[in-house]
């Protein structure tokens, strides 16, 4: 992997500006990598590329001097003075920094690049994950609201199936008046069969005295007497009552309700005369 000393190496090379121990060390891990040889070429190809872009400077007067000279001598070396290579080495400095310049920014702008491609794919990411959740969760929601509507239907279906099977069993009888004084006298007792209990409402029945109670009865066949069902008194005005009652033996089949007038607080056997009786 290359890090920035590589780069850094990579483009002194590159301008042949490595002394000759970091050459050396350089040269073998050029040797071992071809990734860091590609970019040394990549350089190369740079640096060659920006010498064509410098503008053409004619040569000092007496360049030509001394090429022609040279010619004539050709067991002589020509030796160019020490102050060219120091007027050409700022040149080369500039072109050796311009490049790394150049180098670098094409660098920074492609990890800029790549950097901003990455952030917008992990919010694409982001997004799509949240969608997901969001509509696993509204799913959740719908499948929860269905199951608890269904458990409502089920729960007034299963109460009113069950009121009607109830109502299918409850005894229901219109007791009529047996008064001569009061005929209007009307009563009607429901009876659960299975809570062994019931309900009575009368209506326009006669006040009675302080010492006086009437008193319900429940006849089963069973039974040589009917069943006490409870006593009550009926409201002065109105001659109305209601009363929940109990039959103080267990009742298998009721024949029929009756109403008697008994003394204060009932009697366990009828003894008074009946008022009301339904079948």
């Amino acid at each position: 992997m290359i890090n920035e000393r590589h780069e850094e190496l990579a483009a002194l090379h590159a301008l042949d500006l490595l002394e000759s121990a970091e050459r050396d060390a350089f040269v073998r891990e050029l040797a071992q990598s071809a990734e860091l040889r590609a970019l040394v070429a990549e350089l190369r190809e740079s640096a060659a590329g920006l010498a064509h872009t410098a503008p053409d400077a004619p040569p000092p007067a007496a360049l030509k001097a001394r090429v022609l000279a040279s010619l004539e001598m050709p067991d002589n070396v020509v030796r160019p003075p020490l102050s060219v290579f120091r007027s050409l080495l700022p040149w080369a400095a500039a072109a050796g920094f311009a490049l790394l310049a150049t180098w670098f920014g094409q660098r920074y702008f492609v990890s800029r690049t790549e950097a901003d491609l990455l952030k917008t794919e992990q919010q694409l990411a982001d997004y799509a994950l949240r969608s997901a959740r969001n509509q696993l969760e509204a799913e959740r929601i719908v499948s929860r609201r269905q199951l608890e509507n269904a458990a409502t239907q089920i729960a007034a279906l299963d109460d009113r199936l069950k009121r009607e099977v109830d109502l299918a069993n409850f005894k229901i009888t219109t007791l009529a008046s047996m008064l001569n004084n009061s005929p209007q006298a009307v009563a009607v007792a429901v009876w659960n069969p299975q809570k062994q209990e019931g309900v009575l409402q009368v209506a326009k029945l006669p006040a009675l005295p302080a010492d006086k109670d009437y008193q319900l009865w429940v006849v089963d066949p069973q039974y040589p007497n009917p069943v006490d069902g409870g006593v009550f008194t009926v409201d002065p005005q109105t001659g109305e009552a209601r009363m929940q009652f109990k039959a103080k033996q267990p009742v298998a089949t009721v024949a029929a309700f009756a109403v008697t007038l008994e003394r204060k607080g009932g009697v366990p056997k009828a003894e008074g005369p009946f008022v009301l009786l339904g079948k």
